[in-house]
């Protein structure tokens, strides 16, 4: 039997004012965050495999550094602190929609959020957020569990290393998070994207700067990392966090993270209204 098809048109990125928005993000987000709340225990476990990554990388690039010694300009000290600011980073750019995308379709559950008056990026955008809140009570404290048991460099931290990562760390969560809400559509045409979502992620680990700082990286291959969008989402921010990049560096990673924003935002846009137009789900 023919699987029915959901004939909806796909709601617009522009047509909700702002003022309705905002009253809708408040509510949005004061329903995600209470639902966050009330399965806290869940949240703790992925913070817990947040953790787990970086704790790994720290000791690992400790050993390979040795007392006193360095790679690459990183002493033993300075990996402790890339990879305890790589874990904030990396929580609060996370987003698990490539994953959920496939969920959705499978049980017909993108059908009512069709359905809303209201584009269905808002809605993932204030689950994304919320998570992210709460998620914070235990990403920070566990970073700083992380510099202070394993001898992390923070002295030579300044206030406008602070100020410049800010604008860094905000280009990198929108540009994660569109880039990957425009390819979790796939799943609008694959009956299976597991093996794409771990392709992505795998690169997204090597090629961002999630397992070594670019520095440590054969060129080649450094070269291939700045040349894609993985780095402005992760590395990126992290130096410029620990003063590794100034000056002009940092306004020239703000614009490349600008212009691959712009790429995901065509992107999304494009492959959204395609998408949904084809969209059909068993049992909806």
């Amino acid at each position: 039997m023919a699987e029915p098809t959901v004939a909806v048109p796909a709601p617009d990125f522009t047509r909700t004012s702002g003022r309705a928005l905002s009253r809708y993000y408040r509510g949005e987000f004061s329903a995600s965050l209470a639902n966050n709340l009330a399965y806290r225990g869940a949240v703790a476990i992925w913070v817990l495999t947040t953790v787990i990554q970086p704790l790994v990388s720290i000791v690992v690039w400790q050993t390979v550094a040795g007392p006193g010694g360095q790679v690459n300009g990183y002493t033993a000290s300075e990996f402790v602190t890339y990879f305890a600011v790589t874990m904030l980073v990396e929580h609060l750019t996370f987003i698990w929609l490539m994953w959920e995308f496939e969920y959705r379709i499978r049980t017909g559950s993108m059908s009512p959020l069709l359905l809303r008056p209201i584009h269905p990026v808002h809605k993932d955008v204030c689950d994304n957020l919320s998570y992210k809140a709460v998620g914070l009570v235990g990403v920070v404290p566990a970073m700083v569990l992380l510099v202070i048991g394993f001898g992390g460099e923070v002295s030579a931290i300044r206030v406008w290393q602070v100020l410049a990562f800010l604008p860094a760390l905000l280009l990198a969560m929108a540009l994660r998070f569109v880039l990957e809400w425009a390819l979790a559509l796939s799943a609008f045409w694959l009956t299976k994207t597991s093996a794409l979502n771990n392709l992505y992620f795998s690169l997204f680990l090597f090629l961002g700067g999630a397992f070594a700082p670019l520095a440590v990286l054969p060129e080649t291959v450094r070269t291939v990392a700045l040349a894609s969008p993985f780095p402005w989402m992760l590395a990126f921010p992290v130096e410029v966090a620990m003063g590794r990049r100034t000056g002009i560096d940092v306004l020239v990673g703000y614009a490349v993270q600008l212009g691959w924003l712009a790429l995901a935002l065509v992107l999304m846009r494009v492959v959204w209204a395609r998408a949904v137009r084809t969209y059909s789900a068993v049992g909806a």
